[in-house]
């Protein structure tokens, strides 16, 4: 499992992970990253937050609810 920071941003690199950088990154949800803005748009994943003029990233604390909201849905439906 990999370890998130307490508090602070993730950059969508972070979250869907980047085979390419060096070291590489694994994801945190394995997602494409149109799939990821799709589940963004459409309210699935947690909303971005401008931190630059071009830059945006996740609230730590917002995708760490996230992943505990899915968790959770996955043990009611088995």
């Amino acid at each position: 499992m990999i370890q998130l920071p307490e508090t602070g941003y993730l950059r969508l690199s972070d979250i869907v992970g980047d085979p390419k950088s060096t070291p590489p990154k694994p994801a945190i949800i394995p997602v494409s990253k149109s799939t990821w803005w799709a589940g963004v748009k459409s309210g699935r994943y947690p909303k971005p937050v401008k931190i630059g003029a071009r830059c945006t990233a996740w609230k730590v604390e917002d995708v760490r609810a996230f992943i505990e909201q899915d968790r959770n849905q996955g043990k009611e439906a088995a």
